[in-house]
C-alpha cells in the first residue's frame, strides 16, 4: 500500500516564540515544533505549511495578524526579494543575542563535551558597508514581486506576443536561478560599488549591449565583481558572455574614464554554462590587476580569484581571538591547516618561530607565498596538498612537530581521518575557527578523546544574515593541572 502524502495545510494565529537555526524562528502547537521563515519573535501569523511531520514541521507565513514590538524598519527597499540579509527586521543587538544562543546550543546539544563559560559575542562596529566583496548580475529575466505581479496581464501579452522581459542588474532573487532582482542601492558595500552597477546599467541601455541569458546562454553582460579595500585601493572584473573584444574595449574605456575611484579594472570572457570562474584567465585592462588589502600593518596582494575575508574589520577581530587563543611566545612552531592564502599564519607570525601552512588549493597556496614574500617573512612556508598525506614523521623530521595547531575549515568541518591526524599530532594548543558552530561541534566530540575545550569567543562576521564565526581555544588534557 502506498503511503498517504502528508497534508499541506494552514495554521492560522500562530505566535511566534524565538529564533531558531538557519534565519528562521520556531513556534509550537500541539507538541509539535513548526519553523517559520521571514518572521520575528512576536508575530502573530497565518502560516502555510510545505513540510509536515510527526513531531515538527516548517513554512512561510501567508498572513501577519500582528506584528512584533520587537521589529525594526528594513533599511533597504529590496528587504525579502533579493534572499540577503535576512534579518533586517531585527535589532542588530538582538540579532547578536541569538547568535550568542546558537553558538551555545549547538556546543551543548551536539559536542556534548566539557565547556568554559562563553565569552560574550563580538559585533561589529559597521553593520553596513562592511563587505569589501561583491558580486552583481545582469540577466534578462527580471523578479516582480507578488504585489508588482499581474499575471493575467502577463498571460494576455504571451497570447498576443507582445510580451518582453524585463532585465535587471543586482542579485538573485531567493529561491530562482534565473530571476534577478533589480537593485537600485545595495547597503553591503562601500562606494564605488552602486556606481559602478549603475554606470554600467546606463553604458549598456545606451549602446543597446544585451544582458546574459541564463536559460538560453546568450547575452553580453554577465557579471561584476567588484573588492573595495580599506587601503582605498578597488578593483572591478567585468565578466562578459561574449568574445567580442570590440565592445569589451569600448565599456572598459568608458568605465575608467567615469569612475577614476577604481584603481584596477580586469575582464573575464565566460562562454561557459556556469558563472565560476576558477578555470578561467582574468585580463587586466588598466592598473596593476590585483589590490592590496591591510590587517593591522600585514599587507595582502587579492587578485580577481583570490580568497579573502570579506569583511575586513572583523577579520582583524577574528585573528586577533586567533592569536591570542594561540598564547605564542617567540618560540612556537604554528601549523595553520586549510591555511587558504595565508592570511591567518602571516597575521600570527609576529609572535611565532616558524608558520608552516598546508592548503589542498594549489593557487592558494601561489598566493601564501607572495603574501607572505611582500610582508618580508622568512619564518613562514607553505605547502599545497592533504594534510593527512603531507604531515608524516619524514615532514615533522623536516619541520618540527607544532606546538599549535590552528584549523580554519570549510562550513562542512574537518575530515573524520583529519581530526584522527591531528589526535596523534597532539599539539598542546588547538584553535579551531569554525564558520559552521555546529559542525565545529561534531569535530569537538571527536576531539575530545585527547583535548579539553578551554575558551569559546563567538565573532559577528555578517550582520544581518544568521552567519556566525566562532573560535575555540583547546588543550591537550595532559597539560592541564587536575
Amino acid at each position: 500500500m502506498a503511503r498517504k502524502k502528508n497534508k499541506i495545510r494552514v495554521l492560522e494565529k500562530i505566535r511566534v516564540e524565538d529564533f531558531a537555526a538557519e534565519g528562521r524562528c520556531l513556534a509550537r502547537q500541539d507538541g509539535k515544533v513548526i519553523f517559520i521563515e521571514s518572521t520575528v519573535p512576536g508575530d502573530l501569523v497565518d502560516v502555510f505549511l510545505n513540510k509536515s511531520k510527526k513531531d515538527w514541521a516548517e513554512g512561510y507565513p501567508l498572513r501577519f495578524h500582528e506584528y512584533s514590538p520587537r521589529r525594526v524598519e528594513p533599511f533597504c527597499s529590496h528587504f525579502g526579494n533579493c534572499g540577503g540579509c535576512q534579518w533586517q527586521t531585527v535589532p542588530y543587538k538582538e540579532q547578536l543575542r541569538f547568535k550568542q544562543q546558537q553558538v551555545i546550543d549547538a556546543l551543548e546539544r551536539i559536542a556534548k563535551v566539557e565547556l568554559p563559560e562563553i565569552l560574550p559575542i563580538l559585533g561589529a562596529a559597521a553593520d553596513k558597508y562592511y563587505r569589501n566583496k561583491l558580486e552583481f548580475t545582469f540577466g534578462t529575466q527580471r523578479y516582480i514581486p507578488k504585489g508588482d505581479y499581474d499575471k493575467a496581464a502577463m498571460l494576455e501579452s504571451k497570447q498576443n506576443g507582445t510580451y518582453q522581459p524585463l532585465p535587471a542588474a543586482g542579485f538573485h532573487a531567493k529561491g530562482y536561478f534565473d530571476k534577478i532582482v533589480d537593485v537600485t542601492r545595495c547597503y553591503l558595500q562601500p562606494e564605488p560599488s552602486n556606481l559602478v552597477r549603475e554606470t554600467i546599467r546606463e553604458y549598456a541601455k545606451a549602446h543597446d549591449l544585451s544582458y546574459y541569458d541564463i536559460r538560453q546562454h546568450t547575452g553580453f553582460l554577465r557579471n561584476v565583481q567588484l573588492r573595495v579595500c580599506n587601503t582605498g585601493e578597488v578593483m572591478v572584473n567585468v565578466i562578459v558572455g561574449e568574445p567580442d573584444m570590440e565592445k569589451v574595449n569600448a565599456l572598459l574605456e568608458h568605465l575608467r574614464a567615469s569612475i577614476p575611484e577604481v584603481t584596477t579594472w580586469v575582464y573575464t570572457i565566460n562562454t561557459k554554462k556556469n558563472d565560476s570562474l576558477y578555470d578561467l584567465e582574468p585580463v587586466p585592462f588598466s592598473g596593476k590587476g590585483f589590490v592590496i588589502e591591510q590587517l593591522e600593518h600585514f599587507r595582502f596582494k587579492i587578485g580577481p580569484k583570490s580568497f579573502f575575508q570579506t569583511n575586513t574589520k572583523q577579520a582583524e577581530q577574528l585573528y586577533r581571538v586567533t592569536r591570542d587563543f594561540a598564547e605564542l611566545t617567540g618560540k612556537e612552531t604554528v601549523y595553520d591547516l586549510y591555511c587558504g592564502t595565508g592570511s591567518i599564519g602571516i597575521f600570527v607570525s609576529d609572535k611565532a618561530k616558524k608558520i608552516i601552512g598546508v592548503e589542498v588549493i594549489e593557487a592558494a597556496i601561489d598566493d601564501a607565498r607572495e603574501n607572505a614574500a611582500l610582508n618580508q617573512l622568512d619564518q613562514t612556508v607553505f605547502f599545497a596538498g592533504d594534510v593527512i598525506d603531507i604531515c608524516n614523521d619524514e615532514f615533522f623530521a623536516t619541520h618540527g612537530k607544532p606546538d599549535v595547531i590552528i584549523t580554519d575549515p570549510p562550513r562542512a568541518g574537518m575530515h573524520e581521518k583529519l581530526v584522527k591526524k591531528i589526535l596523534e599530532m597532539a599539539a598542546p594548543v588547538l584553535v579551531y575557527v569554525s564558520c559552521n558552530p555546529a559542525t565545529q561541534a561534531r569535530d569537538l566530540r571527536l576531539l575530545d578523546e585527547k583535548y579539553i575545550v578551554t575558551k569559546v569567543q563567538p565573532v559577528d562576521m555578517f550582520p544581518h544574515t544568521h552567519h556566525i564565526e566562532n573560535v575555540v581555544q583547546l588543550k591537550l588534557r595532559t597539560t592541564i593541572p587536575s
